[in-house]
């Protein structure tokens, strides 16, 4: 008995520990047992209520599960009989196959001789300008060649010759149509063109090129030589008649090229700072040796002047001074009266071959200028291939190019400063040896004059 009474005991405790503050307030066993009975009451009808519940759910899952195995089913049957057809299908497109095949005999031939021919001319149709002023026309050409299963109809032949004709026709007319134009800064216009043949779109600003992706046309990023773009001009201008115009038989093609071909401006640039510096020893050796042919031309014309009245010294020119000299050293005897007129010469030389030394040797360095900058654009070039490679030419085109230009440059600029060079002391040389043929020629009367 005594397990029992402590199972009872521990149970009770239990109950108590659980009933919290219901236990708490009870002043009698029977209140505590009254409130135990309450509680048990209660958790069994909880209970009662969640044991329902999961039965309920069971069904519903157990209901769930059934339809889910009567739709796998279903699936299984349906793939079973789509599996079926397609194994009846393929044995049907066989026999079919075969039966076209036999039915077509050599009209099979002609199916692929179509295609091959609309292909090619779906190659030469979406690449030609004529499709610029007839748009849409290879869209048909590209079906035929491509997603054409069958043999072709009367209509899709008839379709393929027309549009073979019509190139060959289109390719040697000359026609006027109006179309959109894409302008080099984003915008469009619609503009009179005029297409030759099937090389050439011409628009009011020179040659057009036609964007074969796009389909549109555009003119060039560079127009080529302004004597290409004249004839292209004279050719818009003009209504009838022949014109001479400079046709592109690559169908833009060398037209691209030309675009690509560097300006005389951008060949300058390429120079650098050698050629820079080369073009302002040209500027400043023209502009003194310019200087000095206009002054040594007026002193010329003045010495001449002065040769024709030498009784009448002036000071404004170099002969009018010496002759001053001997007049006022007349009674000097002929050894100091000749140094004084070489006195008179040298103080005149300075202003007579002033500058004259600076264009050559702006002449001689030039060439100097234009080696060095040779050197540097080699230098530069190894560098390049060193650092990337000789996979890509462009990446050395340019220090190439500042190599050659320069070198072009130096011998631009020396030809006219040494030619420059020589007609100014030429001219400096005619003035100096009037002044001596005259200074010697008043030594020799002076001195015949004392010997008289």
């Amino acid at each position: 008995m005594k397990p029992v009474f402590k199972s009872l005991l521990a149970a009770a405790t239990m109950a108590v520990v659980a009933t919290g503050a219901q236990a708490q307030e009870s002043q009698t066993l029977q209140d505590l047992l009254n409130q135990v009975q309450k509680n048990r009451v209660s958790e069994a009808r909880i209970n009662e209520e969640r044991e329902a519940e999961f039965r309920s759910e069971r069904a519903d899952k157990q209901a769930m599960l059934r339809q889910a195995q009567q739709e796998l089913q279903a699936e299984t049957d349906r793939g079973d009989r789509l599996q079926e057809q397609f194994s009846q299908n393929e044995t049907t497109l066989t026999e079919k196959s075969a039966e076209l095949e036999q039915a077509t005999g050599t009209l099979g031939e002609m199916f692929g001789v179509v295609r091959q021919a609309a292909s090619e001319a779906y190659g030469r149709v979406s690449t030609s300008i004529v499709s610029a002023e007839f748009p849409g026309r290879a869209q048909f050409l590209s079906d035929m060649s491509e997603e054409s299963k069958g043999l072709p109809n009367i209509s899709e032949l008839e379709d393929l010759w027309f549009a073979l004709q019509k190139e060959m026709t289109e390719g040697g007319e000359v026609s006027r149509f109006t179309t959109t134009v894409v302008n080099l800064d984003g915008g469009t216009s619609e503009q009179e063109v005029v297409r030759v043949g099937t090389f050439n779109l011409i628009g009011e600003a020179g040659y057009l090129a036609y964007d074969l992706e796009n389909n549109v046309v555009q003119p060039l990023g560079r127009q080529p030589d302004s004597h290409l773009v004249g004839s292209a001009e004279e050719l818009y201008e003009s209504t009838s008649g022949l014109v001479p115009f400079y046709a592109d038989p690559s169908q833009g093609a060398i037209l691209g090229l030309l675009k690509q071909k560097a300006t005389w401006s951008e060949r300058y640039h390429a120079g650098g700072p050698v050629g820079y510096t080369i073009t302002v020893m040209l500027v400043i050796g023209l502009l003194i040796g310019v200087y000095k042919l206009v002054t040594l031309t007026l002193s010329g014309a003045k010495i001449r002047s002065q040769l024709k009245n030498p009784g009448n010294p002036s000071s404004g020119n170099a002969l009018g001074r010496i002759l001053k000299v001997y007049q006022e050293n007349k009674n000097a005897d002929a050894e100091n009266l000749e140094l004084k007129l070489d006195e008179a010469i040298l103080r005149e030389l300075p202003k007579i071959e002033s500058g004259i030394n600076v264009i050559k040797i702006f002449a001689a360095i030039a060439p100097l200028m234009g080696l060095l900058g040779t050197v540097l654009g080699m230098i530069e070039t190894f560098q390049t291939i060193t650092l990337f490679g000789t996979g890509d030419p462009r990446m050395m085109a340019g220090s190439i190019s500042m190599a050659l230009v320069t070198t072009a440059q130096g011998i631009i600029a020396a030809l006219p400063l040494i030619l420059m060079h020589s007609i100014v002391a030429s001219r400096s040389k005619s003035i100096i040896h009037i002044l001596d043929e005259q200074t010697a020629g008043i030594v020799a009367a002076h001195s015949e004059t004392e010997k008289a």
